[in-house]
Parts: structure tokens; C-alpha cells; sequence
């Protein structure tokens, strides 16, 4: 099969005897400035007068001499490829590159909190397996993947049958079998009770914080309360909108509603599983955040990230109970009981705002991949989803066993772990005294990949803390990680 090569190139004139010196010097800047990438294929020299309007001979010997050169590669009884270019030294932007940006998007708090797992990059490990103790990461190789497979083949083949019809974008909130599955899911798993019709599919959590800021937020008006330590990237969502954002501490209850401002217009929690300390919100504290948002005609958005997995023996509901549902956005997301590269999420919206947030999602990106779609409902409807979670529960309970019992046995003289009943991840209080980023960059210098507490924070840390994520660390894993931060502390 002939390749696709439809870069523009300007032939010589008929009879010139510089033509292959012509059609050298364009091939070789073509390659040079990226118009044909590493791998393109050239064509065939014997469709040399097709391409080029020059002889087999001619063009032979140009290839010959950017193979020469290291420009092109011959792959025998292949044909003639564009060879891989070592990168090109990065260059500073020029400030004539810059000023058109969006100034937020240029604060270092802002870049840094989009990225927060990433860590110093100037650290270099020990050759060696990885112990990654990053929170937020799952084990990927643990999903059933050749189920998830199966469904979604099943679920395309119908959609060749029949395709899916042209509709009104207003009509894009979300397939509606996917719709209907979510909600039999999460009355059963998180106690939410809602209709089909309350539920927006989105892009994953974060496009669901985006969507909210879009929807929520007047600029340089709104004020938007977030959990101190909390999860990064969902502030700056709202800040990106405009937000003016006041970060409020948590203790052992969870947000501290007493230190909530009265001016506050949307509150944004993780009350089943608090990232990153751990913590779940008590009842008391619920009932107080639902009174304090009727009271100052606040809305409250919450994240259940992962209240899928929940570890103690009773069942606590999630804070969009029925007798909450006009006050709360319940967000919700594939990416940790199933993939994150799905992404995929959705939000149980008020009645009151669906209709906008449905506008605001056609106008970013008119909706969701519907096989995507389709494919989750399916894993859900068929009883797969359920048979997972409650795999990875007992995989996920065994690790966090094995975290607070070495914790507790090996570690009293530096760190207090932080209780916990959900999620994919432990948090630890340090005793005085102990030098944590010090220890972890030690650890990272082992092959150790772990996150301090003091990242998540908006203010001063009051306390440091470690955070001991266990999606993508087995058993042996987790001994080996603790032991290695143990003879650190040790030092």
C-alpha cells in the first residue's frame, strides 16, 4: 500500500539538471523543522516521477544521501523511513511568547498543585523495583480487563447495528443506560438516591469541578471554602473561574464548619474519605455543614472519590442524602474502582441547576465518547463492577492492615498514624522533631516514592505528616517501603 505523503514540494523545471540537489535540500529541511516526523514513510523510488517528477536513479541517490547523513532509514524489503533526530535543546519562552497568556495559569501554586504527584525530578533512584506510596494511583493490573473487553464489544457491535441518533446537544447529559446504571450503584454502595435525570456524565472528577466553577462562581465574588490539607487540583477549578478561595482547617471530624466564613457560597468537601488526611466526617458535623449552607445560601460540593471502599463494619452514607439534595453536588468517578484512563465521572446535580450544568457541559465538549459509555453501563449493569470492588476491598483491606500494623509496631517513636475506615490510602502525624522531607528524599534515593502531608496544605503546615497510598503496593512491597523509611528515621 502506497503511504499517505502529501507534504507540499515544488518540482523543477523540466529538463534542469539540478533536480536532485532541489528535492534533496527540501526532503532534508522537511525533516529538519518536523513536517515529516521519525518513522514517515518516503515513497518508492520507483514511484519517483509519480512523487517527485524525477527519475528512480535520481531519487535513489538522494535517499543515499540522507541515509548518509542520518536523516533517513532503509528498512530492507520495506521501504525508506524518516529517522529518529536527537531533541532539540528546550529554549527559555522570550517574553513576546508569554504576555498573551492567562496570568493564572503562569503562578507556580497553580502549576505545581495541577501536578502534585509528580515529585523533584533531580533526585536520581537506585536501579531497582519502584515502591510507589503515592496516594491516588490504583492498581491497574488487578482489573478484569478481559471482561471489560468482552462487555464493550458487545456493547460496539450493537451501536454498528445501531448507531446512535443525531439529537439536540441539550440532550447530551449522558447516555441514559449509563445514567440508570450509576444511580442503581450508588443508592446501593454510597446510600445516594437520586433518578437518572439527576445524573451528568463527565469527563472524570476534575471536568465535573470545572463544570461547577463554570456554573457556580461569579468572578472576584464567589467565595469557595476548601478542606486544609485538600486535594489540589479541585481548588483550581474554582480559582481558574474566579473563585476567591479560603482554605479551612480539618481535625479529627473532619472541615471544621465552625471556622466556615459567612460569606462562603460553595463549600467543597471529601467527607467519607478526606484527602489526604484520611478522616471521615461525623454525623455531627454532616448535619452542621447541611444546616450552615441552608442557613448562608451555600451550596456543597462533594468529592467520594473512593467511598467505595469502605474497611469498618457499618456503612456511613454519603453526605447527599435525600433530605440534602438540594443543597449538594454529589461528584462521583470510575477512575478508582475501575480506571482512571477511562476517564470517566459524572455528578448528581440539584434540580434546580441541572438544566445549566448541562448547557455548560455541551459547551465544552457536547458530551462524553458514547461506546465509552456504553461499555461502563454494561460492566456495571452485568454485576462486574460489584464483583470487583469487592475484590479489591479485600486486597485493599489486606494492605491497609499490614500498613497500620507496621506503623504501629515499628515506627511509635516517629510517626501517629491518622485512623481511617475508606479509601485507598493511610495518613501519619510525626512525632517532634522528625526531619520528614529529609527522610523522603532519602527514600527517593531508595526507590521509594512517598508524599509528606505538608503539599496538600494552602497554609503553613501545622503538623508534619506522611501519606502512605497502597493502590499500587503489594504486601512484600509495603514491608520493604517501611523498612527502608524505618532505617532512614533511624539515622
Amino acid at each position: 500500500m502506497d503511504p499517505l505523503f502529501e507534504i507540499e514540494l515544488e518540482r523543477p523545471s523540466p529538463g534542469s539538471r539540478d533536480g536532485g540537489r532541489f528535492l534533496y535540500r527540501q526532503l532534508k529541511d522537511a525533516i529538519q523543522d518536523g513536517r515529516l516526523t521519525a518513522g514517515t514513510q518516503l515513497p518508492a523510488s520507483r514511484k519517483s516521477a509519480a512523487f517527485f517528477g524525477l527519475s528512480r536513479n535520481t531519487v535513489a541517490e538522494v535517499y543515499d544521501r540522507l541515509s548518509s547523513e542520518g536523516l533517513v532509514v532503509a528498512r530492507h524489503g520495506s521501504g525508506t523511513y524518516v529517522a529518529e533526530l536527537p531533541p532539540e535543546p528546550a529554549s527559555l519562552p522570550s517574553p513576546a511568547s508569554t504576555y498573551r497568556l492567562n496570568t493564572f495559569w503562569l503562578q507556580e501554586d497553580v502549576t505545581s498543585a495541577m501536578g502534585f504527584w509528580r515529585d523533584d525530578v533531580s533526585v536520581v533512584p537506585r536501579a531497582g523495583t519502584a515502591m510507589d506510596f503515592r496516594p491516588a494511583l490504583i492498581d491497574s493490573r488487578l482489573f478484569p480487563f478481559d471482561i471489560y473487553r468482552r462487555v464493550s464489544a458487545k456493547q460496539l457491535r450493537g451501536l454498528e447495528k445501531k448507531p446512535p441518533a443525531s439529537k439536540s446537544p441539550q440532550g447530551n447529559q449522558g447516555n441514559f443506560h449509563l445514567r440508570e446504571a450509576i444511580t442503581g450503584h450508588i443508592a446501593l454502595t454510597r446510600a445516594v438516591v437520586c433518578r437518572s435525570d439527576d445524573v451528568v456524565i463527565t469527563a472524570g472528577a476534575q471536568q465535573a469541578f470545572d463544570l461547577l466553577a463554570r456554573i457556580l462562581v461569579t468572578p472576584g465574588e464567589t467565595v469557595v471554602a476548601v478542606e486544609d490539607p485538600g486535594y489540589p487540583p479541585m481548588r483550581v477549578a474554582f480559582a481558574a473561574a474566579g473563585a476567591r478561595i479560603v482554605p479551612v482547617g480539618v481535625d479529627q471530624e473532619g472541615l471544621i464548619v465552625d471556622d466556615l466564613p459567612a460569606r462562603v457560597g460553595i463549600i467543597c468537601v471529601c467527607p467519607s474519605h478526606q484527602f489526604p488526611s484520611g478522616v471521615t466526617m461525623s454525623k455531627r458535623r454532616r448535619t452542621a455543614l447541611v444546616d450552615f449552607a441552608r442557613r448562608h445560601g451555600a451550596v456543597i460540593v462533594e468529592d467520594d472519590y473512593d467511598g467505595e471502599f469502605r474497611f469498618g463494619e457499618r456503612p456511613l452514607q454519603s453526605l447527599r442524602a435525600s433530605d440534602a439534595a438540594d443543597v449538594v453536588f454529589y461528584v462521583g468517578t470510575f477512575s478508582k474502582c475501575m480506571l482512571p484512563s477511562l476517564r470517566l465521572g459524572f455528578v448528581v446535580v440539584p434540580d434546580w441547576a441541572r438544566r445549566t450544568l448541562v448547557a455548560a457541559k455541551n459547551c465544552l465538549d457536547w458530551h462524553c465518547s458514547t461506546p465509552l459509555q456504553t461499555g461502563v453501563s454494561a460492566f456495571i449493569r452485568e454485576g462486574h463492577l460489584a464483583r470487583h470492588i469487592r475484590r479489591m476491598r479485600q486486597i485493599y483491606s489486606r494492605r491497609r492492615q499490614l500498613l497500620y500494623t507496621l506503623l504501629r509496631r515499628d515506627f511509635s517513636d516517629w510517626l501517629e498514624p491518622i485512623p481511617s475506615l475508606y479509601g485507598m490510602h493511610v495518613a501519619a502525624w510525626a512525632r517532634d522533631g522528625v526531619d520528614l522531607d529529609a527522610a523522603v528524599r532519602a527514600l527517593a534515593r531508595r526507590s521509594v516514592e512517598i508524599h509528606t502531608l505538608e503539599r496538600y496544605y494552602l497554609t503553613p503546615s501545622p503538623r508534619p505528616g506522611l501519606v502512605f497510598g497502597y493502590g499500587v503496593v503489594d504486601l512484600s512491597e509495603i514491608e520493604r517501603g517501611l523498612a527502608a523509611l524505618r532505617r532512614v528515621l533511624a539515622r
